[in-house]
């Protein structure tokens, strides 16, 4: 375990690997480009808003076992919250319709029997929706694959739009059937949701970085790395803000940075290299209301709900503030933003219970707008063909991130997934 293993890039894939191996003999070092680590996951202070906000809303499943395994390393477990029970309150603004989805803990899906649990009006015959997913070839996308009705309108749609951050009509069916086949089709048990109880550094960066710091792994943020010297298929040297950093040939290096840093950095340069290169946007508003509203409906138990019928998918409500997230927001880009934010706001105060309703005001408040402009490789078939695997054609060279091959789609659990194989391509071991 001689050597030292550079980690570049401090999003989610590149801390799941630092996690994986700090400790385990091998000298790690992890460069950031930003001021802190995190990237799409994380808290900060915002000066509009007056208060710490995330730069993103991100619901975890109970299946998400690599997640849950780096909170665990990372001793941050108990700062998630959630209902502890697989419910998903939903509201359908077109219809005017309100229910709690209430799953099955066992695999037997006795929920579909019972009309207080399931989607209204749905059909139990459309569930082969599901096993069309789960069997859909490379080519389909998620329309091909759904069935008409209620359950697809009200669950699958939504469901699919969040998970993939692409429209059904373009969306691979292949990739939405792997997070099916690792949740849904588990049960209830698989999919009770969990999200971080104060903030996303709370949860997912700052245990780490205070993890690696005990384990001696050294973090340099505001550590670009702009290029690599490669020389007789190895990586030779980093090149950061101090200028060259040699490697020696017990180094290795994972590189854990957006597809298109690390096109521009391996492009025409490594054989066999491809990446994604079309990508979609996350919209996230975040209004600051004056005072904290007591939880009542749809928020009392889960702290969120899905929203059927509107440009928006989810909302969460934290102490005062009521975060309201757009997935494939590509569509939106040129609508006027507070037009948006109005007409978003209209829709949350309409999904509300009647009294907490009546505490908000009739015009946005306080917000803030945070728009990732490629938050997501565009999880289409042909873009998922690009995904290169953990594995490249320099000998200790790895790739890491949610854009990489990890057979799901650009999710957390997908980014630390590929942080874990990164460090066991190169041969590496957990201390765990």
């Amino acid at each position: 375990m001689a050597g030292t293993l550079h980690i570049i890039g401090g999003g989610m894939a590149g801390l799941a690997a630092a996690v994986e191996v700090a400790g385990s003999g091998k000298k790690v070092v992890l460069h950031e480009a930003g001021r802190a680590c995190g990237g799409r996951a994380r808290s900060y202070e915002d000066r509009q808003l007056g208060c710490r906000i995330d730069n993103g809303n991100h619901l975890l499943l109970s299946a998400n076992k690599t997640v849950f395994r780096y909170l665990a390393m990372t001793g941050a477990t108990d700062t998630l919250t959630g209902p502890e029970e697989p419910i998903f309150p939903f509201v359908d603004l077109a219809e005017d319709a309100r229910w709690t989805l209430d799953l099955s803990r066992g695999r037997v899906p006795w929920w579909v029997f019972q009309p207080h649990r399931r989607v209204p009006d749905m059909r139990v015959i459309e569930l082969l929706s599901l096993k069309k997913l789960m069997d859909a070839g490379e080519d389909q996308t998620v329309s091909e694959c759904l069935l008409p009705g209620a359950l697809s309108r009200r669950l699958l749609e939504p469901f699919a739009i969040s998970a993939l951050n692409t429209s059904c009509e373009t969306g691979s069916a292949a990739l939405l059937g792997a997070v099916v086949r690792e949740s849904l089709s588990l049960g209830g048990k698989a999919c009770v949701p969990w999200y971080a109880r104060e903030g996303l550094s709370e949860s997912l960066v700052d245990p780490a970085i205070a993890h690696l710091q005990i384990m001696q792994a050294e973090i340099r943020t505001q550590s670009r790395i702009g290029g690599l010297d490669i020389d007789r298929g190895r990586v030779t040297a980093l090149h950061g803000p101090e200028g060259a950093l040699p490697l020696t040939d017990e180094d290795c290096v994972i590189l854990a940075v957006p597809a298109p840093v690390a096109s521009s950095l391996l492009a025409n340069r490594v054989a066999g290299f491809s990446a994604p290169d079309a990508f979609e946007s996350i919209l996230n508003l975040h209004f600051r209301l004056n005072d904290a509203p007591r939880p009542m409906g749809s928020f009392a138990k889960s702290g969120f709900m899905g929203l059927v019928g509107s440009i928006a998918e989810w909302v969460f409500l934290r102490d005062n503030i009521l975060s309201v997230t757009v997935s494939a927001a590509n569509r939106f880009a040129d609508q006027d933003q507070d037009a948006l934010a109005s007409t978003i706001w209209h829709d949350v105060r309409r999904a509300c219970d009647p009294v907490l309703a009546e505490a908000l005001p009739l015009t946005p408040p306080q917000q803030r707008v945070v728009w990732e402009k490629r938050a997501t490789f565009a999880a289409t078939p042909d873009q998922n063909r690009l995904r290169p695997g953990a594995a490249t054609s320099l000998v200790n060279l790895a790739l890491a991130g949610d854009w990489t091959a990890t057979g799901l789609p650009a999710t957390l659990e997908g980014a630390m997934r590929s942080g874990v194989r990164a460090v066991h391509t190169l041969g590496l071991r957990s201390p765990v």
